[in-house]
């Protein structure tokens, strides 16, 4: 058989081979994507609702909140300040990613349009919103610049700085965050608020709102630049987050280093102090000590005078107590007889 016959007995399951390696990866493309369904699309205060996510990463703690002034197409535009913090609840993903929890439905402390907001705490950011209509709750339009002003992320973020002496000794770290951002709506965003979030180990983020000035228009650039700061003494592993309009647009690790000035202070403190209070004690103690009466005042002792003064004195008769009178005495005596 010529070989222009054999060709397609051979590629044919080649072929089935590819077509069911393509029909997998459909599937498999859809599972990577964060999903949230809601057991009811509306509900009153009090009640609650069952929210049920698929495509999240295995073993992935998850927080649920209800937020206002929010959207699933343009996410939560107020961040998590226009959330129901209090009374959120945490949920772990199993082992295929998905998750179902219940939750209580309360009101949000801004206006509606609700939504369900699903967010990761810990690892790469990922976040997913459901619509929820929150009955006997106010309900108000959303900003319009916002809807035709939108920024994406353009370029890697960075953070410039670099800790000092000042640092060393437990002064609060601080940063520049640098970011390249792009308009990608149909309307000029004037001085967007971004918010920075710093995070710790396993705790999720503390936002913080920061306004740029200026104007980004359509199809323009900006570079922003923010500010980055964390308590006094923090050290180990941060994770510096860039949200707006309710989306993460950037991560950046931090890694801090331990203030071993505080660490050296600390060891001073603990060898010196001790010693000079331990001086200073000594030297109370000898101060108060009482003294002895005969140590204050000791008896008068003989004083004894040097050899050379004692040689005359000997030779002197009328110093010694049993010496005979002198001569002339000897001589009256003499001539009296």
């Amino acid at each position: 058989m010529p070989p222009a016959v054999r060709l397609p007995y051979v590629s044919l399951p080649v072929l089935l081979a590819l077509l069911f390696v393509l029909a997998g990866a459909g599937p498999a493309g859809a599972v990577d994507r964060p999903a949230v369904e809601l057991s009811k699309a509306q509900a009153g205060t009090g009640g609650s609702v069952t929210v049920r996510g698929s495509g999240w990463r295995p073993r992935a703690l998850l927080t649920l909140l209800v937020c206002g002034q929010a959207e699933p197409k343009r996410g939560v535009t107020g961040g998590t300040n226009s959330c129901a913090n209090a009374d959120g609840r945490a949920v772990t993903t199993d082992a295929d990613g998905r998750f179902r929890r219940e939750l209580l439905v309360v009101e949000p402390p801004v206006p509606c349009p609700c939504v369900v907001h699903v967010a990761t705490v810990t690892g790469r950011g990922a976040e997913a919103d459901a619509a929820l209509r929150v009955a006997g709750h106010a309900v108000e339009p959303l900003p319009a610049d916002a809807a035709g002003g939108r920024l994406s992320l353009l370029a890697d973020t960075r953070l410039r700085g670099s800790g000092g002496l000042l640092t060393w000794f437990g002064s609060p770290p601080a940063r520049t965050l640098v970011v390249t951002v792009g308009n990608v709506g149909t309307s000029p965003v004037k001085n967007p608020i971004f918010q920075v979030g710093t995070s710790h180990g396993v705790f999720a983020p503390q936002w913080q709102d920061q306004r740029w000035r200026g104007t980004i228009r359509p199809g323009g650039r900006a570079r922003i630049e923010l500010p980055v700061e964390l308590g006094a003494g923090a050290h180990g592993d941060y994770t510096v987050s860039l949200k707006y309009g309710g989306k993460v647009l950037a991560e950046h690790p931090w890694g801090v280093g331990r203030p071993w000035g505080v660490t050296l202070f600390w060891v001073l403190v603990l060898l010196v102090v001790p010693t000079a209070l331990f001086r200073a004690g000594l030297a109370v103690i000898d101060h108060l000590r009482p003294r002895r009466p005969g140590h204050a005042a000791r008896p008068s002792r003989r004083v004894r005078l040097p050899m050379a003064r004692r040689a005359p004195a000997a030779a002197e008769p009328w110093f010694a107590p049993d010496a005979d009178p002198p001569g002339p005495t000897r001589t009256s005596e003499s001539s009296r007889r």
